[in-house]
């Protein structure tokens, strides 16, 4: 089995913490690192410099469709970035817990 990895980027740390401990609770995700970041972007044509926070979400095959919809479904951005990391390696160890923490 090969893990799921997204990507989406949030404007404060409020939202995604909401996010992420919804996602753990119902067991849609193992877990969401967050990490506070700085982007600079084009968004209506201004080049943006912003404070946001990244978040890593991991889950399994089972469940990305799902998570792909409730991250844009509850996300505050007009267009939220949903991007899937291709994992090529990780150890038993830890797909083994990701399995067992979205089950």
């Amino acid at each position: 089995m090969k893990p799921i990895v997204l990507v989406s980027t949030y404007p404060d740390k409020k939202s995604i913490t909401k996010i992420a401990n919804d996602f753990v609770e119902t067991k849609l995700v193992a877990c969401v690192n967050i990490s506070k970041i700085s982007s600079i972007y084009s968004w209506n044509k201004k080049i943006e410099n912003a404070s946001e926070y990244l978040a890593i979400f991991k889950t399994v095959p089972k469940n990305k469709k799902l998570l792909q919809q409730k991250i844009k479904d509850s996300h505050p951005y007009e267009v939220p970035e949903i991007a899937e990391i291709d994992v090529t390696s990780i150890n038993k160890e830890y797909l083994n817990w990701m399995v067992q923490s979205t089950n």
